[in-house]
């Protein structure tokens, strides 16, 4: 028959063996488990699996032809970290009581559960099978498939592997595992994609892990359920991405919040709400209004598959009610409202109308005096009433005075500008820009100062023109 290649063992990889040692610190392996030790360990099982009848045909009962036994496979059965498990795809060629039987070749064949078939698979239908040993009895490859939990045996543990085991307990660097009656252990930062704060909840509980460290000479096994994890969340991730659409309302989880924003789980997908669109209102940290593990329902802004893993953009308030929006049928250019100062900025101050609406006090509207930052005037959280001047609406920008709603005269410094900026307006003293009926500077203010260039031009003009010269230079 068909020699399938052994599986070469490799080692783990360094960044996650640190991290084992890590976790392991300076005590061993023994001590940081506490597990009681059994005999078995590094001994092969006596047991042999009973040979299930295999027939080679649909309806046929008998066990399949006695074949030329194969060399098992799977390398040193002494340690094993990081050993590559071997794949093939088969075809499915009986279904027999709990069992599917696979043809690879004419002369290689294997059995594999058919509880890890999410369906009744159909005959000629076609898989991937990961080998985990072969059987010289029944001279049949023993298979499993990729992601599915396998009822943990000792004599059949491989790196790799994808079993059920039990948390009997936690320490500083992690869980302590019970895996076929041997104690394993699980690294901190094994446990999850994301750090989990408490261990203790784990204790008691089964779940599916992979094995990336064996050595049954020591006994030591090393578990992780992150990488049964990830697997589960890439599939979930396909499936996900192939129904998102920009609009649409999901509910998700958070996960991580940073000063820009926050990381919501999709479901196998992560997404980023950016602060600015957490809510309407002015905060300064996601914090204030998230925290991690919080139910949301988000609105896809914008989905970004270029990038791996694509890049998800998500909104929250874009699923509230637009404040402006509201307020705008409450007031109107003229109006006199009442608002908290928010923020002082060099060119003015932000003053809030209603939750999550601010309109901007430009300084020279603050105060009829010349100032030079807004602090002069008003102060952050201070009560003040002021004037609506003008509403954008496109923009989303509402202009404010608290300038007109004090009293008193203009000071003469500010009439004198606004004098000159007129340019020769009304002068009967009506209101101008800016200016007040009845009022306007010294005129002797804009008089120039005689020098000796001056004088002897009128010196001259005088003597040309005499008492006819008229007009600014008379």
């Amino acid at each position: 028959m068909s020699e399938l290649p052994a599986p070469k063992p490799t080692d783990v990889d360094a960044k996650l063996q640190a991290e084992i040692e890590a976790a392991l610190g300076e005590m061993s392996f023994d001590e940081m488990v506490n597990l009681p030790q059994q005999s078995s360990i590094g001994k092969a099982s006596s047991s042999t699996t009973p040979s299930p009848p295999a027939p080679t045909s649909a309806g046929a009962s008998s066990p399949p032809p006695r074949r030329q036994a194969a060399p098992a496979r799977g390398g040193s059965r002494g340690s094993s970290r990081g050993s590559s498990r071997e794949r093939k795809t088969g075809s499915v060629v009986n279904v027999h009581g709990s069992d599917v039987f696979i043809e690879f070749s004419p002369r290689v064949q294997g059995v594999c559960p058919l509880e890890q078939f999410p369906e009744m698979p159909k005959l000629g239908e076609q898989f991937e099978f990961i080998l985990n040993r072969f059987d010289p009895d029944d001279e049949l490859y023993i298979l499993s498939r990729e992601g599915t939990v396998q009822k943990a045996d000792w004599e059949n543990l491989e790196v790799g592997q994808t079993i059920e085991a039990r948390c009997t307990g936690s320490n500083k660097g992690g869980l302590e595992m019970e895996i076929a009656n041997h104690k394993a252990f699980m690294p901190a930062g094994q446990v999850d994609i994301r750090h989990i704060e408490q261990l203790d909840v784990f204790i008691g509980e089964k779940m599916p892990c992979e094995i990336i460290e064996l050595d049954r000479n020591k006994g030591r096994i090393i578990l992780s359920r992150r990488k049964f994890l990830q697997v589960e969340r890439e599939e979930l991730r396909v499936k996900l991405l192939a129904t998102l659409d920009v609009g649409q309302t999901l509910p998700a989880v958070i996960t991580t919040i940073k000063p820009y924003g926050a990381f919501a789980d999709l479901g196998g997908l992560d997404g980023l709400i950016h602060i600015s669109d957490i809510t309407y209102d002015r905060i300064k940290d996601p914090s204030e209004r998230l925290k991690e593990g919080q139910q949301v329902q988000v609105n896809i802004l914008k989905i970004d598959t270029s990038e791996n893993p694509p890049r998800i953009g998500l909104g929250m308030k874009q699923l509230q009610a637009d404040p402006f929006e509201l307020t705008l049928n409450t007031i109107q250019v003229g109006a006199e409202v009442t608002g908290k100062i928010t923020k002082l900025m060099q060119f003015g101050a932000f003053v809030e109308l209603a939750p999550g609406v601010e309109g901007l006090i430009h300084i020279s509207e603050l105060s009829h005096q010349r100032i030079n930052r807004p602090s002069q005037v008003v102060k952050p959280d201070e009560i003040i009433t002021v004037k609506v001047l003008t509403i954008d609406s496109d923009q989303k920008r509402i202009s404010l005075s608290l300038r007109a709603m004090q009293g008193g005269a203009v000071n003469e410094d500010e009439a004198t500008r606004e004098y000159q900026q007129r340019e020769g307006g009304d002068k009967g003293g009506s209101k101008g820009k800016g200016g007040k009926k009845g009022r306007k500077p010294d005129p002797e203010k804009f008089l120039r100062n005689e020098d000796p260039h001056l004088r002897k031009l009128k010196a001259s003009l005088a003597e040309k023109f005499g008492d006819q010269l008229k007009g600014g230079l008379g």
